[in-house]
């Protein structure tokens, strides 16, 4: 069941505009509406607390008091920093045309939130790196792993700067995954008139030639004219060398290879591509 909702996931990073305005394309593209998620750690959100009772020497009650009446103001500023970066998001997102948008400040874990209300939306878009993790290449941020693994949406990977997306690379293996990928985006309006890509990082083969020759005519039959490719070599490094060309803007790709032992984790060459990778990444389930 589609619900033409698209969901959102900001914080305070530098990441936050770019998607943003990513979620903005996508709904405009599909006619979708924005929910925005921030969802503030457990910690960001303290209650206040009578304290008193447990020391009775006069200034060490005093003492707790305050402690407690600070953290009491440190979580009433949280709240007001929450409210006013969803703020944000909803002018940005507003700025890119008339899209219906909706803003949600929630408290706890953002895996178990996003799990909570997935549902709600057809496609789950959140930056690369979140606050914690600063810039560093080496760094995903600590949750994108988590979401990827967690949910059973389609999620968008928004990079750092965002980039009128033009054309797609899809990383094909012939697997359940990329199959659906093709499929998704032969039925999609938010692919129309893009180019596209389909590339196998490998040995040739008459099995992988024939699976590539269907995928491309999956497309034909979504309007698309796809251009195949066979490279010889590991796939997290044909993958990076052809995405970090310029001549695409998007790449496409499961989140989950072949082997049985990979259904429990997250497939290493999606961890090393969303490492490296410096255009959005968009996984498919």
């Amino acid at each position: 069941m589609t619900t033409n909702t698209l969901i959102a996931l900001v914080d305070g990073s530098a990441y936050s505009e770019s998607v943003c305005r990513h979620a903005a394309w996508i709904a405009k593209k599909n006619d979708w509406a924005v929910k925005v998620y921030h969802v503030m750690g457990r910690r960001d959100a303290v209650e206040k607390q009578d304290l008193s009772g447990a020391i009775k020497l006069g200034a060490r009650t005093a003492l707790l008091e305050q402690l407690s009446e600070l953290d009491a103001a440190r979580a009433k500023l949280a709240h007001e920093h929450g409210r006013a970066i969803l703020e944000d998001a909803k002018t940005i997102i507003k700025e890119e045309g008339d899209i219906a948008v909706e803003t949600r400040l929630r408290q706890g874990d953002l895996v178990e939130t996003v799990t909570a209300k997935e549902d709600s939306g057809d496609m789950i878009v959140i930056g690369k790196r979140g606050e914690a993790a600063g810039l560093a290449m080496e760094h995903l941020g600590s949750n994108l792993e988590r979401i990827v693994r967690a949910s059973h949406k389609p999620v968008f990977i928004a990079s750092r700067a965002f980039k009128p997306i033009r054309s797609i690379l899809v990383a094909f293996d012939g697997g359940p995954s990329s199959l659906k990928a093709v499929d998704y985006i032969a039925r999609s309006p938010v692919f129309a008139g893009l180019s596209v890509a389909l590339v196998f990082a490998g040995k040739k083969t008459a099995t992988i030639e024939k699976s590539l020759s269907d995928a491309a005519a999956t497309l034909k039959a979504g309007g698309f004219d796809a251009d195949t490719v066979i490279q010889s070599g590991e796939p997290e490094k044909v993958l990076a060398q052809m995405a970090s060309t310029g001549d695409h803007d998007l790449l496409v790709m499961g989140a989950y290879g072949h082997s049985r032992v990979r259904s429990f984790i997250i497939g290493s060459t999606t961890t090393e591509m969303l490492r490296s990778c410096k255009v959005p990444v968009l996984i498919m389930r």
